[in-house]
């Protein structure tokens, strides 16, 4: 555990854990009628934090997805200003070109480069979207998007030898998360954590810094690869199961090494930890392809070779009797097919908010395979963002509200699916994130403040360092 009493420097810095799906029921107090979480006392770093400073959910950008929310958070822009709809998104208006959301789509600048042109000294070590790496007033290191450490993954470059030296080969991800070896994905979540935490400490110890922010992935790994096993309420949940503590023991793992880094730290220095969406059982997945090809909105040359599971992007499309398809993910992308913005598009400009009201309403309508209605909510990019750039979504489909994927693939046979057809999977997300700020020049005595959200960050931290938020920031300033 860390100690309070440190010695004073001379000027105010702000150290920030970014945990990635850290959620608000397992960080915090216990929530009635939840059989899971609640494990702030049994966390005592984060919970002298939380005891001592302010504490809350942090609600999350449309889409609940790290890419693109942990820029959403860092720019304070949303995902339509930044361009940003998910980790793939489509690079023009034809069928098939899709883009990976690297660091060269984020345009806006970031809250770590507006402090390094105002003289601050930074370090940011792996939060999303940080490949390929960016100049800074300090130091940068790639986030899970960098393919290997032998691509130029630090800035300065000669930052990835330190990094070999401290920890040898540094992982920016888990190789291999979507795996049935549940040993083999907790050893692989704790190496990478421990030689990103190995990193962190050499780097507060030995670079000067203003601001200092690394975000752990290993919290969203082991989410979506053990979440079965800690929540009663998931459909395959196993009572008694070897594994119902897997992820408490990974979160106590995670407080033990912050404690070590806050040890570090002087009596000027202030804390955030934040993530950047939260986590929730996933109940199963709806095959969207699938539907809407049995509903007449997709069609194909030849029809989907029947119990043989086939991505949608080997099929061929009939784009002269499709008017719409989807892909898939934690949240459903829909894509019209209109004429004179697709290659072939077939529904005429007229009749866009009728085609696109009458898919909102039946996704709305979908039910569970028992009848049941599952509370599935449809967003237009153009009443959810400010601005909409680049090549939008026509629909972000949250299908059960999160507690259901999309699933793009067909040959399913049904509208349902239990088993994930990227491999296996959990969790998904949920929109409620966590933040705690706790500030050793300031008393805050424990209070929970709510109505934060993602694109409050940015602005806050720049208050703290005595700086005004751009006018075209969009989040607000965190008042205590």
């Amino acid at each position: 555990m860390f100690n309070f009493l440190k010695r004073r420097s001379s000027k105010p810095r702000l150290f920030v854990v970014g945990l990635d799906c850290a959620d608000p029921a397992l960080m915090f107090d216990h929530v009635p009628g939840l059989e899971y979480g609640g494990w702030r006392e049994q966390l005592p770093n984060f919970n002298k934090l939380i005891s001592n400073g302010v504490y809350g959910s942090l609600e999350t950008c449309v889409p609940a997805i790290t890419v693109p929310a942990w820029s959403v958070m860092t720019a304070s822009k949303d995902p339509g200003t930044l361009g940003i709809y998910g980790f793939r998104n489509r690079a023009d208006w034809s069928y098939d070109n899709m883009s990976i959301a690297t660091s060269t789509f984020v345009k806006e600048d970031r809250v770590w480069d507006l402090l390094g042109r105002a003289g601050k000294q930074v370090i940011v070590i792996g939060v999303p979207a940080m490949y390929p790496v960016k100049p800074v007033n300090g130091v940068s290191v790639g986030c899970f998007l960098t393919p290997n450490v032998r691509a130029n993954y630090t800035y300065p470059a000669e930052v990835a030898g330190e990094i070999e030296s401290w920890v040898g080969e540094y992982l920016v991800d888990v190789p291999q998360f979507r795996t049935d070896n549940k040993d083999f994905l907790l050893k692989q979540i704790y190496e990478m954590t421990d030689k990103r935490f190995q990193v962190c400490k050499h780097m507060l110890k030995e670079k000067p810094w203003d601001f200092f922010m690394f975000v752990e992935m290993g919290v969203d790994r082991i989410h979506h690869g053990m979440w079965k096993f800690i929540d009663p309420g998931h459909p395959k949940h196993e009572p008694g199961n070897p594994y119902v503590n897997s992820i408490l023991d990974y979160y106590k793992a995670v407080d033990g090494r912050v404690g070590e880094l806050l040890s570090l730290l002087d009596d000027d220095t202030a804390v955030m930890v934040v993530s950047d969406h939260g986590a929730k059982r996933m109940v199963g997945g709806i095959c969207m392809n699938e539907w809407l090809w049995r509903n007449g909105y997709l069609a194909f040359k030849d029809e989907p070779p029947a119990g043989r599971l086939t991505p949608f992007e080997k099929l061929e499309v009939d784009w002269s009797r499709t008017k719409a398809w989807g892909s898939g993910g934690y949240y459903g992308r829909v894509f019209l097919n209109v004429e004179g913005r697709e290659p072939a598009g077939i529904i005429p400009q007229s009749q866009y908010e009728a085609v696109r009201d009458e898919l909102v309403a039946q996704f709305a309508a979908l039910t569970d395979p028992q009848g049941r209605d599952i509370g599935t909510v449809s967003y237009k990019p153009e009443t959810t963002y400010k601005t909409v750039r680049n090549y939008a979504p026509d629909l972000m489909v949250y299908f059960g509200n999160l507690y259901w994927r999309a699933v793009g693939s067909l040959g399913h046979g049904s509208y349902y699916t239990f088993e994930n057809d990227t491999g296996p999977d959990d969790a998904n997300h949920a929109q409620q994130g966590i933040f705690v700020f706790y500030d050793p020049r300031q008393s805050f005595g424990g209070k929970r403040v709510n109505g934060l959200q993602l694109m409050d960050f940015a602005p806050t931290v720049l208050d703290y360092f005595g700086m005004p938020a751009p006018a075209d920031m969009q989040g607000r300033l965190a008042k205590f």
